[in-house]
C-alpha cells in the first residue's frame, strides 16, 4: 500500500449503535437529504458505552479484536476466500463477543473502576484456542477463545436434558459418545490479574517468551508471568517520595518483539527509556534516553502539552522505534539516541488552533500510531475522521476518510487535503470546518497484508487494497 497512490477497498461495522428512520424532513422549501440526516443523527445518538476504545489484530491477522467503554470484547474473524467468492479475502465477520469487564467500584478510595477495556494483547497460538489479555484501568484478564462443535452424549449419571438418575435404577453400563452439533465459540477467563496498581493501566505488552508480560500504569511498570496472578514484580518505579515534585508520568511501555530482556517506556516530558533488566531488577536506571532537543524559537506555552507522547512501538525487526505526539510521528533508531532519524508532520495546520484545542480539552487526547507488516509504512490518526499513512521509503503521505460516504462495498477512497486559508479548492476542506468531535485514534495495520482497521467512534472501518 503506497501512500500517495492509495486505492482500498471499505467494509464497515457498526458496534452496538442505535439508528432511527425519520423520513424526508424539510426546511423551507428545501428538502434536507435523508441520508445525511440519518448520519448526523446517528452520530449524536452514539452512546457512550458503544465507543470502541482499542483495536488488535492477531499474529496470524485472522482474528481482529476491539475493545470498548461498555467493557465488551468483540472479536471478528476473516473470511476464507473461496472460488465462488473471490472478492472476500478482506472481509471480516463477528466472531465473538463477550463482556470482558464489568464497572466495580473501590470502597476504600471511594473510587468508581470503569469498565472501559484500555487495551487488547493477542498471545502468539500454541493450539486450537486462541489467548488474548484485555484490561481497564485496575484489572488484567487472560481470555481464552475456543470453538466447540461436538457434544457428549449418552452419560450413565445424568439423562440427555441433564437430570440427575437414580443411581439404584442404573443397570447397564453406557460408553457417553461424540455428536457433532452447531458450532459455537465460548470466551472463558482463564487468569485475572488484579491488585497491583495503585493508578490507572495504560499499557499492556506480552514478551517475546511468551511466559511474561508487563503492565504499565502512570508511575510505575509491572512483570506479570503468565501463570501467576496473586503476586507480580515492579521493574519501574518513578513516584517521587513527596508527590508534590511529580514532573512526569508514564503515557506507555512496550516490550522488545524479539529480545526478551530489553523494553521501553515514554513519558509526559516528550522522552522514551530503553530499559535492560538483565542490568538491574529494578529498572529505574534506564540503559538509553531517547530525546529531541527542543527548538528554543518554537516555544510556547503549550509545548511540554503537544511534545507529550501518546503512543510507542517496536517495529516488527526490532530495529527502530515510532512515538506519536500530538502533532508528529517521530521513528527512532535503537541504536541514535539524540534525535529521531525521521518525523512526520500529521496535522501542522493545527498549530495556530492549540488555544482553542486547549479549551475544549482535545489537545489532550491520545492518538496512537501503527507500522505495516513489513515497516515500510505507518499509519496514524487525526480529527474530522481523518487518517494519514506515511510511505518510509518514499517520503510519500496520504490523508484518508472513514466515514458512511466512503464505506460503500468497493468503493475506493478518495485522498483529503486541509487547507489552511486563502482560496480553497474543490477537494479540500478548510481547517476551520475541522469536526474535533469525530477523532480517530485507535488503528490498527494487518501483520501481513494490505488490511487496516480504523475505529472512528463507535465504527470500526476496514480497509484493504484494490482487488483486481
Amino acid at each position: 500500500m503506497h501512500p500517495g497512490h492509495v486505492a482500498i477497498e471499505p467494509c464497515r461495522f457498526r458496534l452496538n449503535g442505535r439508528s432511527s428512520h425519520h423520513g424526508l424532513l424539510k426546511q423551507g422549501s428545501h428538502a434536507l437529504d435523508p441520508q445525511k440526516f440519518l448520519n448526523k443523527l446517528h452520530d449524536s445518538l452514539a452512546i457512550d458505552s458503544d465507543i470502541i476504545s482499542t483495536v488488535e489484530f492477531n499474529f496470524s491477522g485472522d482474528l481482529l479484536a476491539t475493545g470498548d467503554k461498555g467493557g465488551r470484547v468483540v472479536i471478528f474473524q476473516r473470511e476464507q476466500e473461496s472460488k465462488s467468492r473471490t472478492h472476500s479475502r478482506g472481509e471480516y465477520n463477528v466472531y465473538s463477543t463477550f463482556q470482558s469487564h464489568e464497572p466495580e467500584f473501590d470502597y476504600l478510595k471511594s473510587l468508581e473502576i470503569e469498565e472501559k477495556i484500555n487495551k487488547i494483547r493477542w498471545l502468539p497460538q500454541q493450539n486450537a484456542a486462541n489467548f488474548l489479555l484485555s484490561t481497564n484501568d485496575k484489572t488484567i484478564k487472560l481470555w481464552k477463545i475456543s470453538e466447540r462443535d461436538k457434544r457428549a452424549e449418552g452419560y450413565n449419571l445424568k439423562d440427555d436434558d441433564g437430570r440427575l438418575r437414580d443411581p439404584f435404577r442404573i443397570t447397564s453400563l453406557r460408553v457417553p459418545i461424540l455428536k457433532p452439533m452447531d458450532l459455537m465459540v465460548e470466551a472463558s477467563p482463564r487468569r485475572i490479574f488484579a491488585n497491583a496498581h495503585t493508578y490507572h493501566i495504560n499499557s499492556i505488552s506480552v514478551n517475546s517468551d511468551h511466559e511474561t508480560y508487563l503492565s504499565a500504569d502512570d508511575l510505575r511498570i509491572n512483570l506479570w508471568h503468565l501463570e501467576i496472578t496473586d503476586r507480580s514484580f515492579n521493574i519501574v518505579d518513578i513516584k517521587p517520595a513527596n508527590m508534590e515534585e511529580l514532573t512526569e508520568v508514564i503515557t506507555a511501555a512496550e516490550f522488545h518483539p524479539h529480545q526478551c530482556n530489553v523494553f521501553v517506556y515514554s513519558s509526559s516530558k516528550g522522552t522514551i527509556r530503553l530499559c535492560d533488566m538483565r542490568d538491574s531488577a529494578l529498572c529505574d536506571r534506564h540503559s538509553k534516553f531517547f530525546e529531541e532537543p527542543e527548538d528554543p524559537s518554537s516555544r510556547s506555552f503549550f509545548s511540554e502539552i503537544i511534545s507529550s507522547i501518546s503512543d510507542v512501538k517496536f517495529s516488527h525487526s526490532g530495529r527502530y522505534m515510532m512515538t506519536r505526539d500530538y502533532l508528529s510521528v517521530k521513528v527512532w533508531d535503537l541504536n541514535m539516541e539524540n534525535r529521531p532519524v525521521e518525523t512526520y508532520q500529521v496535522h501542522e495546520y493545527l498549530r495556530s488552533k492549540l488555544c482553542s484545542l486547549y479549551e475544549n480539552d482535545c489537545i489532550f487526547d491520545k492518538f496512537e500510531c501503527c507500522w505495516n507488516g513489513s515497516d515500510s509504512a505507518i499509519m496514524t490518526g487525526s480529527y474530522n475522521n481523518f487518517f494519514r499513512m506515511f510511505d518510509r521509503n518514499t517520503r510519500r503521505d496520504i490523508t484518508l476518510e472513514a466515514s458512511r460516504e466512503s464505506s460503500k462495498p468497493r468503493a475506493i477512497l478518495k485522498p483529503r487535503k486541509v487547507c489552511t486559508g486563502g482560496k480553497r479548492k474543490k477537494d479540500e476542506i478548510n481547517v476551520d470546518s475541522l469536526d474535533f468531535n469525530k477523532k480517530i485514534l485507535h488503528t490498527a495495520w494487518h501483520p501481513k497484508e494490505n488490511i487496516i482497521a480504523v475505529a472512528a467512534t463507535n465504527n470500526l472501518y476496514i480497509f484493504q487494497d484494490k482487488v483486481n
